[in-house]
Order: structure tokens, then C-alpha cells, then sequence
């Protein structure tokens, strides 16, 4: 226990040191590798922990983000402002699309919440309004509390990294509670949590918009450093490359989702360019790779080792 307490302090010691030891460049893919694991939590929230593998979490995603958007254009530049109410349409947006799709599973799930995904970021594409497929740009540089505007990356790190934290304390508190345990009782045996008394579609849903106000965050901080948002943030890429961080990392573990979404982005947007465009292609061995070699993800490969360790 006292190791595992070690390794947090130390991650946590070395996230909050980055800006001062790297340049503008990495700081600023490190911000955004952080606010994408806000998405991908919300998707392990579904996947992992619930059994409802999603690929319309982008569309709360994409909520959030162009929600802080308006807001620093319109009302304050504020970031906490910013992130509220990027919560509050992302949930909003979930309660109103969520009560139908919960009362599926499986391939039927999946495939209607892709076609919630599909339909909203059509409306952000031709909505003349958030800029139609243009996006919409013009966002002021975030501040707080009413102080200056912050245009340091480094800055600007910190801050999408405390509300990531923050955020993931909170779907791990979420997770390790008696609600927590419901739905991972769902997800395992749907048939006996029903003979037990609980009503597994309501349970669902709460989950449901529960994700979708986390992903909503994830888009706010994503607009905190891009100051832009367009439908392609919220696209059908953005969506499966949050699924397939979940299976890289380990769906149900959180911390390993986000290392995966970390991952993602790091080859998608970093690596790709030295090997001529094929981040795709390697994404894709990847994926294949941890479903042959580690299909726990790599959240299970220090489960792997103990049973291997342990005597028979």
C-alpha cells in the first residue's frame, strides 16, 4: 500500500514539475493529452465500469468545448466559469439523448450511440451559428478569479492538470462507492441485480449523464489551451480513438485509460510525423497487440506478473 501511495506521489511529483523543466511545445501536448483523459474517463466510466461500450461520448465532449467557447467569447474569459458550464451542458446533453440508449446494451448500444455522435457533430457542422465547419474561433485567453489573462503554457498546464485530478478523484470516489459496485454488478449480472431489487436502466442512466458531464469538462479544458473548437473535435476519430484508448489502457482500471489516451495522442499527433503519416497504421498493430498479448490492457499487465509471481 505504502509503495503504491510512493508511485502516486512520485506521478503527481513529476506532472506538476513538467513546465518547469520542458519547453512551450511538449508542455502544450501534455495539456492536451490531459484534457483528452477527461474524455477517455468518461468513456471507461460506460465501457469499463458499466459493460457499455460507447462511441458517442465525443458528442459531450464536443458540447463542453464549444459551451466554454461561447462563454469566453460572450460572458467572461473566466476558466472555473468555463468548466461549470461546460459540466452543466454536458450533462444536460446526456440526459436528454441518454434515457433511450440505456435501455439497450451491447452491439445495439454501441451502434446508437454512434448515431447520437453522427447527429451531433452534423448539427455542429452546419449550424451557421458556432461557425458551421469553420469552427468556432476568437476564444480570449482563460483566466481566474478575475486576474489577467494567462497566456503562459505553462500556466495553462496547471491548470487543465488540477481540474484532471480533481476529476478523476471524483469518478474514482464514484467507482469505489456502493453506487459504484451496483453497476459493476449490472455489468456483470444484470438478471440478479434486478432479482435484487434494483432497476439497472435507472442506474444507467445516472451513470450515463454522469459521463457526459465529465466528458463535457474534458472539452472545456481542451479549449483552455486550443482557444478553438470545430466539428472535428467531436467527429467519429475523436470518439473511437477514446474507445481504443479504454482497451489499450484496460477498461474498468481509470488510471489505465488514461495512460492509453495519453498514448493515443502521443502517436496520433506527435509520432506520426516522423513516420510519414501512418499514426493510424500504427494504432491499429497496437490495437491488435493488446488484444493478443495483453487483453486486460496495460493496466493488466501488474496483475499478470502478481498471478505469476504468486505460488501455485
Amino acid at each position: 500500500m505504502r509503495s503504491k501511495q510512493a508511485v502516486v506521489v512520485a506521478v503527481l511529483a513529476l506532472l506538476v514539475a513538467a513546465p518547469m523543466v520542458l519547453g512551450s511545445y511538449p508542455v502544450t501536448t501534455m495539456t492536451r493529452m490531459l484534457a483528452f483523459a477527461v474524455l477517455v474517463l468518461s468513456v471507461d466510466l460506460l465501457t469499463g465500469v458499466t459493460g457499455l461500450p460507447t462511441l458517442g461520448q465525443a458528442a459531450y465532449f464536443g458540447v463542453g468545448a464549444y459551451t466554454a467557447v461561447l462563454v469566453g467569447i460572450h460572458i467572461t474569459p473566466d476558466a472555473l466559469v468555463q468548466v461549470l458550464a461546460g459540466l452543466v451542458m454536458g450533462l444536460v446533453a446526456a440526459a436528454l439523448t441518454g434515457w433511450v440508449a440505456v435501455r439497450v446494451r451491447g452491439i445495439v448500444f454501441l451502434m446508437l450511440t454512434l448515431a447520437i455522435g453522427e447527429s451531433v457533430h452534423q448539427v455542429a457542422d452546419t449550424w451557421s451559428a458556432v461557425g458551421g465547419s469553420n469552427g468556432l474561433s476568437g476564444m480570449p485567453p482563460i483566466s481566474l478569479f478575475g486576474g489577467p489573462p494567462i497566456l503562459a503554457a505553462g500556466f495553462v498546464y496547471w491548470w487543465v492538470l488540477a481540474v484532471a485530478i480533481a476529476v478523476f478523484a471524483a469518478v474514482a470516489l464514484v467507482v469505489r462507492s456502493p453506487y459504484g459496485r451496483t453497476l459493476r454488478g449490472i455489468r456483470d449480472n444484470e438478471a440478479r441485480m434486478r432479482a435484487l431489487g434494483y432497476r439497472p436502466a435507472l442506474a444507467r442512466y445516472g451513470v450515463f449523464c454522469l459521463a457526459g458531464a465529465v466528458a463535457g469538462v474534458g472539452g472545456a479544458l481542451w479549449v483552455a489551451q486550443a482557444r478553438f473548437v470545430s466539428p472535428g473535435d467531436l467527429g467519429f476519430e475523436v470518439a473511437a480513438l477514446a474507445l481504443l484508448s479504454v482497451v489499450i489502457g484496460g477498461a474498468g482500471s481509470l488510471w489505465g485509460p488514461c495512460l492509453g489516451a495519453a498514448l493515443v495522442l502521443l502517436v496520433r499527433d506527435n509520432l506520426s510525423t516522423y513516420i510519414g503519416g501512418h499514426g493510424p497504421l500504427v494504432l491499429g498493430l497496437l490495437f491488435i497487440a493488446v488484444v493478443f498479448l495483453i487483453p486486460r490492457g496495460l493496466a493488466g499487465i501488474k496483475g499478470a506478473r502478481r498471478r505469476k509471481e504468486s505460488p501455485a
